[in-house]
């Protein structure tokens, strides 16, 4: 109880006129007025005898209506008459305040506004998180993805929730994503990656130019609804640049001409199907597989999964890479196998720590 205490003293004012509504705000400043007419309008009107204390006493035992007595003699009829006036009005505005709190709690103003409060704490300790702009049907199957993936995602629109927001790993952040304030509060110098999937070429490159300018390392994915787009998000910034309408005109070409192909890449793509997983490793300088050939590693053997290509540190792909490759700190070792078997030798990748007992 103590410690709570000494929380509220220290709450900074910052958090209190968030929390509190500007209106609310500026009618608590009312009784401060009256209070402070008050204390100078009684020496005013009694005179000499009557000192700026009196008229501060003489004011609160109005308003709080405990009305002890005229001090320090009784009042003249100018003084009772504005005794009167200063009750009335004193009692008048605590009754309109407490009203208007009132209606603040019942119409939802507070719990929307505590509820902004959380999500900015929330916001400010996310680390390592994913940004999704955009929650039309794209952005919506982004967040999806996420979601079931456990990934901690934000994500940003302008145009508010269609419907109820059932993702637990993510948060919705109401505002344009082409400010720049907006992206840092959802904090775009902590995060692991953006995805850009509004329906606009333009919004699109202006998004990825400006996370590109608040975070240089970050990794953008940026969709392009135009093919002529594709260049300028590059030039931009865009890590990678998706375009739905290709990226389905290939898969449905696909279904008609290498069906199987395509079930088996599907399998391996999606986390539900146990048997087969396809995934990414990153081997660390630590790692027990840096500077050891594939063959000596033996990862087929050790651990049931297949290496199907390597991604080297200068981001040339070697497709069935054969045995004698050395396998440099920084490659990117991209396998095939079943999803139990792909945690263990994702942490012998990892590092020393990682290693078998």
């Amino acid at each position: 109880m103590k410690s709570r205490f000494l929380q509220w003293l220290h709450y900074p004012a910052w958090k209190f006129r968030r929390l509190v509504p500007q209106r609310i705000r500026r009618m608590l400043r009312l009784p401060l007025v009256i209070v402070a007419v008050g204390t100078v309008a009684y020496p005013l009107i009694e005179g000499p005898k009557w000192s700026l204390f009196d008229g501060l006493y003489m004011t609160v035992i109005t308003l709080t209506t405990l009305g002890y007595g005229e001090i320090p003699e009784p009042l003249s009829k100018a003084g009772r008459s504005f005794t009167m006036l200063l009750a009335m009005g004193g009692i008048f505005v605590l009754f309109y305040i407490a009203t208007e709190i009132i209606r603040t709690v019942v119409t939802g103003e507070l719990r929307d506004l505590l509820g902004e409060e959380h999500m900015d704490d929330e916001l400010r300790h996310l680390n390592g998180h994913f940004i999704v702009c955009g929650c039309g049907r794209m952005g919506r199957i982004v967040c999806d993805e996420l979601d079931r993936l456990n990934r901690r995602f934000v994500a940003i629109d302008t145009k508010g929730l269609d419907g109820p927001w059932n993702f637990t790993n993510g948060l919705y952040l109401k505002g344009d994503a082409t400010e720049d304030d907006i992206l840092r509060r959802a904090g775009i110098d902590r995060a692991r990656a953006l995805i850009t999937a509004l329906g606009s070429d333009a919004q699109n490159l202006y998004i990825t130019l400006s996370a590109r300018l608040l975070n240089p390392t970050l990794f953008i994915v940026a969709r392009a609804e135009e093919e002529s787009a594709e260049p300028k998000l590059r030039k931009v910034g865009a890590s990678t640049v998706v375009s739905p309408y290709l990226s389905g005109g290939h898969r449905a070409v696909q279904a008609v001409l290498k069906p199987s192909v395509l079930q088996f890449m599907d399998m391996a793509a999606r986390p539900e199907f146990a048997d087969l997983q396809m995934e990414e490793f990153t081997v660390a300088p630590g790692s027990q597989l840096a500077g050891q050939t594939l063959g000596v590693c033996n990862l087929s053997q050790e651990f049931g999964i297949s290496v199907i290509a390597i991604v080297l540190p200068t981001g040339e792909v070697l497709h069935a890479p054969p045995g004698d490759i050395v396998i440099e700190p920084g490659s990117v070792l991209i396998v095939i196998g079943p999803r139990s078997n792909l945690g263990p030798a994702e942490r012998l990748t990892a590092g020393r720590q990682g290693e078998k007992n």
